[in-house]
């Protein structure tokens, strides 16, 4: 008889895990790296409890996949055992390829290069090690295989990665906007003509979902001091990979140090395959030890928004959904060149605009589709009463303006 790991989750209870293929990858160095891995980068610097990590998510969504296929087989459709293993492998290591602090840093460290590309390359690798065992979950991460849905409760509008970080982002921050019924929506999934689709009577459970992530959105990943520290953390990166280009001396861990000191394509990571091993040493230690060290850096740029960050001393943020005053913001950045002795190129460090975007639900893109009994597929913006397609297809833009507090 197979014999079961158990993990107490704090979110679902007791994960089961079997003890083959699946609990031979999650023993592996490259999957427990998520271990110190945060899964919502620094936010935890607004919402101190957001500190659960990549690890948690994935066992959460890997328990999810399971709890759909098990809804799926019960509503005949025809899952094997293979397929059903698979689709939790590839659910597993969908995030093995994140880097330290994962979105924030996402191209910090490595450029024009995604955690999902590292992902796959991860996976190819790992397939080698664990003789083509994961060839058929490589195809289903791909969206490569016959059966379409498997991919879609891995990578869709509607998937099982969605449905455990706004369920366990939720519970982290404590934000109850977030909150979704992610058994419900579960419970509702099926399968017509191989697309994944939801029955037509899960309609309010499919709209709370699309509303909920858009609020988390506002209120957590783009909140206005979480993208302070998330801008404050990428400018201390952007300016040692700048000191680094220049010969400068800085302290680094020796994984970091490859990635500090040079730059690397993917074709690089193909390439030479020892890139790829170096990555997988990567984590947030590597980051905040540097960043430690370098708050007495003698480049007063560096060891200044390093200072910030260890001491908690953000920026301050203007985020509204008009374009900043031009005036307001020359006389900012006037006044912080004055008061730091900074040069234009060194002020941007200091004083600086951008824009974020909520672009939650796409129809162009992928859709979440109500099945009724009919047989008539309809996505979720028509299907609704309460939706307005036209608000939720809309890309939603807000403009920032970054300064220092002390000002």
């Amino acid at each position: 008889m197979t014999k079961k790991k158990i993990v107490n989750d704090p979110i679902y209870g007791f994960i089961t895990i079997p003890d083959g293929i699946l609990f031979q990858l999650i023993e592996h160095p490259w999957f427990q790296r998520m271990r110190r891995i945060q899964q919502l980068g620094i936010t935890y610097l607004v919402y101190p409890g957001a500190t659960h990590t990549r690890f948690h998510h994935t066992l959460g969504a890997m328990h999810l996949m399971g709890k759909a296929i098990e809804v799926l087989k019960a509503k005949d459709i025809e899952i094997t055992d293979e397929e059903e293993e698979s689709a939790k492998i590839a659910i597993l290591l969908h995030d093995i390829g994140h880097g330290p602090f994962s979105h924030t840093l996402e191209h910090s460290i490595v450029h024009h290069i995604s955690h999902e590309d590292i992902s796959e390359m991860l996976m190819e690798k790992l397939n080698g090690r664990f003789g083509g065992k994961l060839n058929l979950a490589i195809k289903i991460f791909n969206d490569q295989y016959k059966k379409k849905f498997l991919h879609q409760l891995v990578s869709s509008q509607l998937d099982v990665d969605r449905l455990d970080y706004l369920t366990r982002d939720t519970f982290f921050t404590g934000v109850s906007e977030g909150v979704v019924g992610y058994d419900r929506i579960i419970s509702m999934l099926t399968v017509f003509k191989g697309q994944l689709a939801v029955e037509a009577k899960g309609i309010y459970s499919i709209e709370k979902f699309i509303i909920a992530r858009r609020l988390m959105y506002w209120q957590v990943y783009l909140h206005k001091t979480v993208l302070s520290a998330m801008e404050l953390q990428v400018n201390i990166m952007k300016r040692a990979k700048e000191l680094a280009a220049i010969g400068d001396e800085l302290f680094c861990t020796p994984a970091l140090r490859t990635f500090m000191y040079n730059n690397f394509s993917k074709k690089d990571f193909k390439d030479n395959p020892e890139l790829l091993n170096t990555f997988a040493e990567l984590d947030d230690s590597d980051i905040l030890a540097s960043i430690k060290v370098w708050t007495n850096h003698r480049d007063l740029i560096l060891s200044t928004l390093c200072k910030w960050l260890i001491n908690r001393k953000l920026y301050k943020i203007k985020l509204q959904n008009e374009p900043i005053d031009k005036k307001f913001i020359g006389e900012i950045r006037a006044i912080t060149a004055e008061k730091y002795k900074l040069s234009p190129t060194e002020l941007d460090y200091f004083a600086f605009e951008g824009d974020v975007i909520n672009d939650i639900y796409n129809r162009q893109r992928l859709r979440i589709n109500m099945l009724y009994p009919e047989g008539k597929l309809i996505d979720i913006t028509k299907a609704s009463d309460h939706l307005n397609a036209s608000v939720l297809d809309k890309s939603t833009t807000k403009h920032f303006f970054c300064y220092p507090k002390d000002l």
